[in-house]
């Protein structure tokens, strides 16, 4: 323990800050998108697995007790997509009537007793036997004809749904009031320049260039990442970005706002140093490649696109 004093400066902030990612974002889903922030996003040729949901968000979550607050609605289980499987529901939800009415029906013994002997009673004869059969076969076909109306009549209720979701809801969130959009070639050169420009802007600290290029609350995580480096005495460098690949995941209208969702593939030096400039976290050296789904949003008719959210590829 003596010696720990000894420890270079940099040793002890690398402990401090470990390995986690540096860059914009911090390796973690932030943001919003709109209605669709917690479904997930369609998968591309270079995200060919689940995006990883958000860890901040100002969306609220859904509910599992939503009751029909404007903006999004919750499915009635766990989304599918993020790993839990879709909601079939029981028995008994499916077939309240047979579980019910008929099973106390079998239960009581009433197929006996209509036959006027009681549960298999008195059939001694044939003419008592082919009676009972007879009983049976017309009371079967009442309840299969009654069980068919019930099932209809809930179908209905449900919005035609065989999911057992209400009518309008989407096993991935509510996606409902937005329009599929058509982007231009223009769009996507300006989704690789803010890649390109938002990096710059992060390594500068310079915040009053990020607020132009994101929304506020993604330039509020930005600020906070920033002060928890400098709080550190630590500073943290994203240079030679190189945009590798891009592929549209999804765009749509929601009002008077435009999103699109793009899966990013691109290379980087990234360096974590101390304030005299010694690299505590990654190299100088060797670049690395992510992948990431970033969400633009734009008002339509005026204004340029900024960033809204960033997820990690699953």
């Amino acid at each position: 323990m003596r010696n720990f004093r000894f420890l270079p400066i940099a040793l002890v902030l690398f402990c401090l800050l470990g390995t986690a990612d540096a860059r914009p974002g911090g390796g973690s889903s932030i943001g919003s998108r709109g209605s669709h922030t917690w479904s997930a996003p369609p998968r591309t040729s270079i995200t060919p697995g689940w995006a990883r949901p958000m860890d901040q968000s100002a969306t609220p979550r859904p509910s599992p007790n939503y009751g029909g607050a404007p903006g999004y609605a919750a499915p009635a289980r766990p989304m599918p997509g993020y790993g839990a499987p879709a909601y079939r529901p029981s028995y008994p939800v499916r077939h309240p009537f047979l579980s019910g009415f008929a099973g106390g029906f079998l239960g009581a013994g009433l197929f006996g007793l209509l036959s006027g002997h009681g549960m298999m009673g008195g059939m001694t004869g044939g003419t008592s036997f082919f009676g009972f059969l007879f009983q049976v076969l017309i009371i079967g076909g009442l309840i299969a004809f009654v069980l068919r109306l019930f099932g209809n009549r809930r179908q209905s209720q449900m919005g035609g749904s065989s999911t057992g979701m209400p009518a309008g809801a989407s096993p991935f969130g509510n996606n409902g009031g937005s329009t599929p959009v058509t982007l231009t070639n223009d769009d996507y050169t300006s989704f690789q320049r803010l890649l390109l420009d938002i990096q710059a802007a992060w390594s500068a600290q310079n915040m009053r260039a990020l607020a132009s290029m994101a929304t506020p609350e993604m330039t509020g995580y930005f600020n906070a990442q920033l002060s928890e480096l400098a709080s550190r005495g630590a500073r943290n460098i994203v240079s030679n970005v190189q945009f590798q690949r891009g592929d549209l995941s999804e765009a749509w209208r929601e009002g008077n706002l435009t999103y699109a969702t793009v899966a990013m593939r691109y290379a980087m030096t990234d360096v974590t140093t101390d304030s005299m400039g010694n690299v505590i976290d990654g190299s100088s050296t060797e670049a690395v490649t992510v992948t990431e789904l970033w969400t633009f949003v734009r008002a339509d008719g005026r204004g340029n696109w900024i960033l809204s959210a960033i997820q990690q590829a699953g």
